[in-house]
């Protein structure tokens, strides 16, 4: 195996540019996914039936909590690659470990969020519109639930394994996919909540 010493770890070879190639093309598939939940959710918003509206059921408070530990979370990962690439093995997963604390603190409040929504009437069969939102947020929610398990099992071998190229490269891959759903997010805060509460 050739190793690249100009690059840093994770593009430290072929195959390592090739996985993250190949994720950056996942990442477009992902998007297509979310875009087409957003595009639904656009669509059937104000189709609200008997059902509450997102001005009705909306909360302000565990939004904000949800993003500034989101946003929180998108910094530590970006910490902890940064850790990686100098070599700090200790820093870096640790960095990644608050990553996903903070990702777990974000999916708790999730469930809070849903739990209140079924509470005042909001369930998935309510409406179009609850439907379309619970849908979108369930799945965003599945995807940082797999993120949690996907960073564990990272970690694990970080600590087995050290840094090398390989671990290296799919911690590079796991920080994408954590920023992606940070990027998600931003967009759910936006156009679901902000607006919604408007």
């Amino acid at each position: 195996m050739n190793i690249d010493k100009t690059q840093p770890l994770e593009y430290s070879t072929e195959q390592g540019r090739l996985n993250i190639l190949g994720f950056w093309i996942f990442i477009g598939a992902e998007v297509m996914l979310f875009a087409t939940l957003f595009a639904s959710y656009f669509t059937l918003v104000d189709r609200t039936g008997n059902g509450p509206s997102g001005s009705d059921i909306f909360e302000i408070t565990p939004v904000l909590i949800e993003t500034l530990v989101l946003l929180t979370s998108s910094f530590t990962i970006g910490l902890g690659v940064h850790a990686m690439r100098i070599g700090n093995k200790k820093a870096m997963m640790s960095f990644f470990a608050i990553t996903l604390v903070l990702g777990a603190a974000f999916l708790g409040v999730e469930i809070y969020e849903f739990v209140h929504y079924v509470h005042v009437g909001a369930g998935l069969q309510v409406s179009a519109f609850t439907s379309i939102l619970l849908t979108t947020l369930g799945t965003h929610g599945l995807h940082v639930t797999f993120g949690l398990f996907w960073g564990i099992m990272i970690l694990m071998q970080v600590k087995k394994r050290g840094l090398t190229p390989q671990t290296a490269n799919k911690s590079f891959i796991f920080s994408l996919y954590w920023h992606f759903l940070d990027v998600v997010w931003i967009f759910i805060f936006s156009f679901v909540y902000l607006k919604g509460m408007m």
